[in-house]
């Protein structure tokens, strides 16, 4: 396959596969040369790399939320140990102590809307961003920074970096009502692309991290809500949930990604580009691991591109001369 054809493919299906945005698949556009194609093709072609790599995982957490001023000034006291450490807001303004606790407090609870201290509705979200042990701290806290003015824009909000523990994080609480009035509702929508731009920002920072989803990775772990680890420690809960997702839901997500990978897997393999073709050797190891191996990699059904070598194309006057093509190595 020709260049503009396999970055069809890529785009088409690599966009199924790391935007789930995107849910209907075209056929792929008639082979041609574009920028914006090729420009879409070069991302999508990052993105397999760093997957079949396994480059680090961000992650992005909602954990929970304070109705009423008294649960929000809670959890300040409790991301800053009680004014210990660095809490930094929304301007930039970084402060320590319990004097300047009490005084975010009253920012909070008579800045805009009043936030009575026992709310019916959600007044702030609590959010974790993380990343594996090693991380740079400081890095990760740019990171965030800039993650927080391009999400939460015309939100207040504090951050505080805990970087004494094994994974180094940021809590970061957000004021559910922004300047203009509208309400923050986070979706699940919302949260992969705040993972997206957690990733962006770090890898801006020369951190090497990711935002695949579960399925493109063939990961199936069920992550239990922060609560319940803490009811379970306190003897409050009993119940522990599947260590993996199952469900129709689960398995047609697991399916989408199989099919995405086995068009990605025979475009790269069929590819006239030694880069690409390496590149589908190393999806193709990765693509072992998942649990829907077999459907990726097309066993049983017939011989993968992989296993065959590349023939070389001949000129029709040297077709009729029965003559080999030229040598590309020379």
């Amino acid at each position: 396959m020709t260049g503009p054809a396999i970055d069809g493919v890529l785009v088409t299906w690599g966009e199924r596969l790391f935007y789930p945005g995107n849910r209907v698949v075209r056929s792929p556009p008639t082979p041609r040369l574009g920028t914006m194609l090729r420009r879409k093709a070069s991302v999508i072609r990052q993105r397999i790399e760093a997957t079949v790599r396994r480059a680090p995982q961000v992650m992005v957490k909602v954990t929970g939320g304070g109705r009423g001023m008294g649960a929000i000034a809670a959890h300040f006291r409790y991301i800053s140990k009680n004014g210990r450490l660095e809490i930094e807001d929304d301007r930039g303004v970084v402060r320590t102590g319990k004097e300047a606790l009490h005084d975010l407090v009253d920012q909070w609870r008579y800045g805009g809307s009043f936030i009575d201290e026992v709310s019916d509705r959600r007044e702030a979200f609590n959010i974790m961003l993380s990343m594996p042990a090693g991380t740079n701290p400081d890095l990760l806290k740019k990171a965030v920074r800039e993650f927080a003015k391009a999400e939460l824009d015309g939100h207040r909000y504090v951050m505080v970096l805990h970087g004494h523990q094994a994974n180094p994080h940021v809590h970061l609480s957000v004021r559910a009502e922004s300047s203009t009035g509208k309400r923050l509702n986070p979706r699940k929508a919302d949260l992969h692309r705040w993972r997206e731009t957690f990733a962006e920002k770090l890898r801006g920072w020369g951190i090497d991290a990711e935002a695949t989803r579960q399925p493109t990775r063939g990961v199936t772990r069920n992550y239990e809500a922060l609560w319940r680890q803490r009811a379970r420690e306190e003897g409050r809960l009993w119940y522990s949930p599947p260590a993996s997702k199952t469900g129709s839901k689960q398995a047609s997500s697991r399916s989408m990604a199989a099919e995405s990978w086995a068009h990605i897997l025979n475009a790269l393999a069929t590819s006239e580009s030694a880069g690409d073709r390496k590149l589908a050797k190393d999806v193709a190891q990765f693509a072992k691991d998942l649990p829907v191996a077999r459907k990726i990699l097309g066993q049983g059904h017939r011989a993968h591109p992989l296993d065959r070598e590349p023939q070389q194309r001949q000129l029709p006057h040297e077709r009729k001369a029965g003559r080999a093509g030229p040598d590309i190595d020379r």
